[in-house]
């Protein structure tokens, strides 16, 4: 292969890779914001704080139901086993 052969992909390469990457990080920034609420700071929150969020987890469903104090879910939630996947923390 000669030398102009050799600049030549390389040069397709680097602006292959110039345009991919470009796309990657339009994609990025034009992502949505997130809305989900994050767990409040509250004094009904607080003792989960101090656990990972598996543990913490396993008591959601203690208030988050029909007939518990914060009430029920809406019809379209996602899984209701993994909470803090989405509400995370307040740091």
């Amino acid at each position: 292969m000669t030398e102009k052969k050799k600049g030549r992909k390389i040069l397709v390469y680097n602006l292959l890779f110039l345009v991919v990457g470009g796309a990657i990080v339009a994609f990025l920034l034009n992502a949505p914001k997130e809305t989900t609420h994050r767990m409040p700071r509250d004094d009904n929150h607080l003792r989960f704080y101090q656990m990972d969020k598996k543990a913490a987890e396993k008591f959601c469903g203690e208030c988050h139901n029909p007939t518990g104090q914060a009430g029920a879910l809406p019809k379209d939630h996602p899984s209701k086993f993994r909470c803090l996947l989405c509400h995370k923390k307040i740091s």
